[in-house]
């Protein structure tokens, strides 16, 4: 890897040693704050064609929201760097420049200061572990790939033999299965999901999502198919059949559980609920959704959609429930499910990390 690519004489393949990170951030932010400010605009128009490569230069502009000629010079500048090569298909990164990425990372972790606010929130929030992307998908989407990576990563690391992962459906989830290498050090994997729900979007639900996980770890995965809309009587019913009941009873010995976290207001649409629903979730002050249930502020239950077969009960069970959500307009949604005591942990990006630490 070259030196002096992005900053002259650091070596990011180099660890460094007690606070030395820390110093030189600061040292770099007080002398040269305008290279600070270079690293992180080309580490973002790199990780961008990363995520979408291969890409033209003036799709990459209007993504990014940056002159087309800023584009061309910048990435004149990481080709001739050899991080970037450009063909008539459009921009990819280059081996070298994936490895910069990846070494890059916890170096913008730092400079933001992610990492105080990681420990801020676990405190503030009482969950057992946060982690920050830089970013807001909000603002950005490409920050939900990197949402899905660094929850990926994470339950890499927590994964044994015979485990059960259960997981919802979702964009954010779906970039969690997409970001999970291949894995095949553990046996006996089983992903289930822990939601039903035919209908549009097919790829973002649950069903969908646990096959290419199970397929990512080498394991196996279960079906659950049932709409998520059903009232209780046929929930009831359909419970009985032996498929349905397998799934169920296997979801329901699940160690890790991965969910997303949304508005109620915007879940409520999104899974076409009754208006007089609706009504009755505004008049209780519901601000979140997770799992099919419906919290207000302070974390407690105002409604439970009926097709739930993880009750509140089997999730103090689970021995690792992972939420994954991020985007500034989330932040009190994400504050009210973490109240509910149904979070440990919490994968979320910097513009919802800031918002929240507003709201606590």
């Amino acid at each position: 890897m070259k030196r002096g690519t992005f900053i002259e004489g650091r070596d990011f393949n180099c660890p460094e040693e007690g606070n030395g990170m820390k110093d030189i951030i600061a040292l770099q932010q007080k002398i040269v704050p305008e290279l600070i400010d270079l690293l992180q605009k080309r580490y973002t128009i790199m990780r961008n064609i990363y995520f979408n490569q291969p890409i033209g230069r003036r799709a990459l502009s209007h993504q990014l929201n940056m002159g087309e000629r800023i584009i061309r010079t910048e990435v004149s500048f990481l080709k001739a760097q050899g991080l970037v090569d450009i063909n008539p298909l459009g921009m990819t990164i280059t081996k070298e420049g994936e490895e910069l990425i990846e070494n890059l990372k916890d170096f913008i972790h730092e400079l933001k200061g992610l990492n105080n606010i990681e420990s801020l929130l676990k405190d503030k929030l009482g969950v057992e572990k946060v982690i920050v992307v830089p970013g807001d998908v909000e603002q950005d989407p490409m920050i939900k790939k990197e949402l899905g990576k660094s929850a990926a990563n994470y339950l890499k690391n927590i994964i044994n033999d015979d485990s059960i992962i259960a997981l919802t459906g979702g964009s954010t989830v779906l970039e969690v299965a997409k970001g999970m290498p291949q894995l095949y050090s553990k046996s006996n994997i089983v992903v289930v999901p822990a939601r039903g729900g035919l209908g549009k979007e097919v790829e973002k639900q649950a069903n969908t999502i646990a096959s290419i996980l199970a397929k990512k770890l080498g394991g196996t995965y279960k079906m659950l198919h049932v709409p998520d809309n059903l009232g209780k009587e046929a929930v009831k019913s359909l419970i009985k059949e032996p498929d349905i009941r397998d799934v169920v009873e296997t979801l329901k010995r699940a160690d890790i559980l991965i969910f997303g976290i949304g508005r109620s207001d915007v879940m409520a649409e999104r899974r076409n609920l009754p208006q007089d629903i609706r009504d009755f979730l505004m008049r209780e002050n519901a601000t979140s959704e997770a799992l099919g249930y419906y919290f207000d502020k302070e974390g407690k239950v105002v409604y439970a959609t009926p097709s739930i077969f993880l009750t509140l009960e089997d999730l103090k069970f689970v021995k690792n429930l992972i939420a994954v959500s991020g985007g500034k307009s989330k932040a009190e949604a994400i504050v009210s499910t973490c109240r509910s005591s149904n979070v440990q942990v919490l994968v979320t990006d910097e513009g919802a990390a800031f918002e929240i630490l507003k709201i606590v």
